[in-house]
C-alpha cells in the first residue's frame, strides 16, 4: 500500500469504532442500557417478595402490576416514591423475578441511568420489535432545576410522537412525589402561582400508578431484620438492631439489611 492516502484510509478504518449490534433481547432476565447500547444482566440482584416486611399494600400493587404486564394484560406505568431505604428499588426487582417465574421470557427489566435519559427514543425503537414485554426501570430519579427532562418524560409516557411503545412499561423511583424540585418561590409566580405547580405535578400524573413509602416503625423495622436475618441463621438481639438504626438515624430496609451485613461478618460468614 504504497499510496499515502490509501494508508491513511486503511489506518482511519482502524481507528473507526465497529457499529453496535443490536442486543438479543430475549438473551437475558435484565439489562442495563447506557445510552448508546445495552448490555445484558444474567441474574438480577433481589430479595424475595416475603422477605419484604412493612410494605404490604405496595407490595401487593407493584407485584399484581408486573405480573399482569408479563401476562400481556392491560399494565399501568409506575411511580414508586417517598422514604429512602424502604425498599422502592428492591420491590421493582423482586416484582419482575416474581413475575418471570413461571415464564422467563415474559418479561424483562431494562435499567437506565439518569444520565442516559435522553435517549429513551433509541431504546423504544429497539425496544419496540423485541417481542418481548419490557419493563424500563428508572432508579432514584430527579429533575434539580431541569425543565426540559420532565417535559420530555411527559410526552414519552403519554401523548408524544416518540411515546412508549405498548410492549413497554416505566418504572419510576423518586424520594419526592413530584419528582421534580419544588420551592417556596412557587407561590411568587406573578401571574398564576397555580399554573407553576400544576406544571410540576403534571409529570407525576402520567402513571397510572402512584405507590407510597414512608418511614417504617420500630416493629416493621424489626419485622425486616427477622426477614433478612433469620434464613441466614444469624443470631440478633432487638436491641442491639434498634441501637444501630439509632446510630444511623433511621429505621428503613436499607438500614436493616446493614445491619444484618453487619452481623455476617461479626460471626465470619459471607453473604
Amino acid at each position: 500500500m504504497s499510496d499515502p492516502l490509501e494508508r491513511i484510509a486503511a489506518a482511519l478504518e482502524r481507528l473507526a469504532a465497529s457499529p453496535q449490534a443490536e442486543p438479543d433481547w430475549h438473551a437475558a432476565p435484565a439489562y442495563v442500557w447506557d445510552g448508546q447500547c445495552s448490555r445484558p444482566v444474567a441474574t438480577i440482584a433481589a430479595p424475595s417478595l416475603d422477605q419484604l416486611k412493612g410494605i404490604d399494600r405496595q407490595k401487593a400493587q407493584v407485584a399484581d402490576n408486573v405480573a399482569r404486564f408479563a401476562r400481556g394484560a392491560a399494565a399501568h406505568d409506575m411511580l414508586l416514591w417517598g422514604a429512602r431505604g424502604m425498599g422502592k428499588s428492591a420491590l421493582i426487582r423482586s416484582a419482575t423475578i416474581a413475575a418471570q417465574s413461571d415464564d422467563p421470557q415474559a418479561v424483562a427489566l431494562v435499567q437506565v441511568g439518569a444520565d442516559a435519559l435522553a435517549s429513551l427514543p433509541a431504546l423504544f425503537s429497539q425496544l419496540a420489535n423485541a417481542g418481548r414485554n419490557m419493563l424500563v426501570y428508572l432508579d432514584d430519579l430527579g429533575f434539580d432545576g431541569d425543565q426540559s427532562g420532565p417535559r420530555r418524560l411527559r410526552s414519552w409516557l403519554e401523548g408524544g410522537v416518540e411515546a412508549r411503545p405498548d410492549n413497554v412499561r416505566l418504572a419510576v423511583t423518586s424520594n419526592r412525589r413530584a419528582i421534580v424540585d419544588r420551592h417556596m418561590r412557587e407561590q411568587d409566580d406573578p401571574i398564576n402561582p397555580r399554573d407553576a405547580v400544576d406544571d410540576m405535578l403534571a409529570l407525576a400524573d402520567r402513571f397510572g400508578l402512584s405507590v407510597g413509602f414512608h418511614a417504617a416503625s420500630q416493629d416493621d423495622y424489626l419485622a425486616i431484620v427477622s426477614a433478612y436475618a433469620d434464613p441466614l441463621g444469624l443470631v440478633w438481639e432487638p436491641a442491639d438492631a434498634l441501637e444501630w438504626a439509632k446510630r444511623r438515624g433511621a429505621c428503613s430496609g436499607r438500614t436493616a439489611w446493614q445491619y444484618v451485613v453487619e452481623l455476617a461478618g461479626r460471626a465470619g460468614k459471607p453473604l
